[in-house]
């Protein structure tokens, strides 16, 4: 009775954190059966092993999973945010398996990933910080003005900046932004460039360590 008490949390727990948390927030439908599947999966296996009383197979079975999930998370390109999800999808397959004589307990961890992963992943949550990849029309491989030339098209505060790579001969710089927006905010100095958003890869990364 107490293991099905454990089996329908998880169900809930993981239908609120892919249905009400993550799809309603960024819609990839992919994600969804990936994390579904994850946690039943986990669900069903630990639950096969500790019923069966053998600590070591429920040992090897939790670090199939682990290689698993490493596996999974290389082959595909994933944002931060969705690791997040995946491992939490994880967490709650396990804690719906085990320790069946505390529920309070177990229950009381699955509520607690969840207001994380509400509170962490809320859309305004640390809403005025951005990050960008950006071509810059400009060869500028030093720093003060690089930074400058950034804030000025950015018309924000610039934090950090990473150059991917400096092109003397196209006379272009493709650099990964991390910057504040902020009302009212005036750059100090550089010229208007176009800057545009690219998903290309990088070649060479040097980081550049700007004021903070």
């Amino acid at each position: 009775m107490a293991q099905l008490a454990l089996f329908l949390s998880d169900i809930a727990a993981v239908s609120l954190l892919v249905f009400g948390l993550y799809f309603r927030r960024h819609r990839r439908r992919d994600l969804v059966v990936a994390y579904l599947g994850v946690n039943v999966g986990v669900l069903a296996v630990a639950s096969s092993l500790s019923s069966g009383g053998s600590s070591t197979g429920l040992g090897l079975g939790m670090a199939l999973f682990g290689v698993l999930s490493i596996i999974r998370l290389r082959s595909t390109e994933l944002d931060q945010h969705e690791v997040a999800y995946y491992f939490s999808a994880l967490a709650l397959g396990i804690l719906g398996a085990l320790d069946t004589g505390n529920i309070w307990r177990s229950t009381g961890l699955m509520a607690l990933i969840l207001v994380v992963l509400f509170i962490g992943d809320h859309p305004r949550m640390l809403s005025s910080y951005h990050r960008q990849i950006m071509v810059l029309d400009a060869a500028l491989p030093e720093q003060t003005a690089l930074v400058a030339h950034l804030e000025h098209t950015l018309g924000a505060r610039v934090h950090a900046a990473v150059v991917q790579r400096v092109d003397m001969v196209n006379d272009t710089t493709v650099v990964d932004v991390r910057y504040r927006v902020t009302p009212g905010f005036q750059a100090k100095g550089g010229t208007t460039a176009h800057a545009e958003k690219t998903a290309g890869p990088a070649n060479t990364a040097t980081a550049v360590a700007v004021r903070p």
